[in-house]
Formats: C-alpha cells, sequence, structure tokens
C-alpha cells in the first residue's frame, strides 16, 4: 500500500496539482494508494503539555495519530508532497512528524537506538519552492537530503538509498508550459527509485 502524506493548505496550489496527477496515475494503474492531508483533517501540530506528558512513553489520546500511525504501518510506500518554506518543510509536517513517530511505533531506544519503520521500502520525496535544489543543498544546508532524508527517515529505519528526491524549484517565476512538463514527470519521477 502507498501513503501520500501531502501538506498543503492550499488546493489551488501547485503541490494541489501533483497530487491530483499522482493520484490520478494510481488509479489509471489500479494501484492501491490512500492520502494522509493533516491540513484537511484539522490536525493540530502543536505538542500540548499535555501530549508531552505521555510522548516518552510513545503514548497519545489524538484520534488522528492513532489513525495514522495505522496508515503508514500498513504502508510500504510512502509519497511526500510539500512546499519549502524558510528553507525546510511546513509547520505542519513538522508537528505531524513529532506527534506520529513516537516511540514504541516509529523508533525504540531501549537499548540504543533504532528505527521502526522497515516496513517501508520506498520514499518519494516531491517538493516545489521559490529557490533552486542546487541553492537548497549548498546556500542552506541541505535541508531535505542532509536532515529530512539522510537523519529524520534513516532515524525512523528507513534507508536513505531508498528515498528519491524531486524537486520543482522557481515556482513562483516558471511559467505555465514548465510547471506542465514537471507535471506530466511526476509518474516517472516516481518510478525512478
Amino acid at each position: 500500500m502507498k501513503t501520500i502524506i501531502y501538506t498543503h493548505p492550499y488546493p489551488g496550489s501547485f503541490n494541489h496539482e501533483i497530487l491530483n496527477r499522482l493520484s490520478w496515475y494510481f488509479s489509471r494503474n489500479d494501484e492501491e494508494y490512500e492520502i494522509i492531508d493533516p491540513y484537511f483533517d484539522n490536525f493540530n501540530p502543536n505538542l500540548s503539555e499535555a501530549d508531552l506528558l505521555s510522548y516518552s512513553q510513545g503514548k497519545t489520546e489524538d484520534v488522528l495519530v492513532k489513525n495514522y500511525q495505522r496508515r503508514i504501518a500498513a504502508s510500504d510506500e510512502l509519497i511526500f508532497i510539500f512546499p519549502i518554506w524558510w528553507q525546510t518543510m511546513p509547520a505542519m509536517l513538522k508537528g505531524f512528524l513529532d506527534k506520529t513517530m513516537l516511540s514504541g511505533f516509529a523508533y525504540d531506544e531501549s537499548n540504543g537506538w533504532k528505527g521502526l519503520l522497515t516496513n517501508i521500502k520506498k520514499v518519494t520525496v516531491i517538493t516545489t519552492s521559490t529557490v533552486t535544489k542546487e541553492y537548497l543543498e549548498k546556500e542552506c544546508g541541505d535541508p531535505i537530503q542532509g536532515v529530512f532524508i539522510d537523519r529524520t527517515l534513516d532515524d525512523l529505519g528507513i534507508n536513505p538509498q531508498n528515498v528519491n528526491w524531486v524537486h520543482f524549484g522557481r515556482v513562483n517565476v516558471t511559467t505555465d508550459e514548465a510547471r506542465q512538463e514537471f507535471l506530466e514527470k511526476v509518474p516517472q519521477y516516481y518510478l525512478n527509485k
């Protein structure tokens, strides 16, 4: 099962067009997939005092977190679609990770650190921003490959070699033709890993 984790609040965004294109591709090819959309779900990404009291025990009372965990546990592929704002992922995605990737579900640290999401065999990360991938890598500390993929996903038990990052930069100044060309290649980008 494929799970798309989509984090953009505006249904008229280019990110939403990417989601639509990938959904169309999966449906057309009879591939099972589902979408986790924290914005649509009105997910609260903030850790509360109550959340923190049970956080170290890997417990939560948040019904959405339990639902997200169940869906991720049933998946073998994840596809992240999100914009890059201020050189990193949106706060909604960070909060989703903070609240969902709990001890006992996503990792175990009882005998050294061990990622538990080994059921995830493939990840595709599709991002957009006003800057190029090269700029993010060289001038911004490589927040997606260096931090999100090589650290966060690896710490969750997902092999970084099984992750493909595709980026559409300069989204604010590009042409409709360039956007359309990218959308047409989205299935191909997905299939690359």
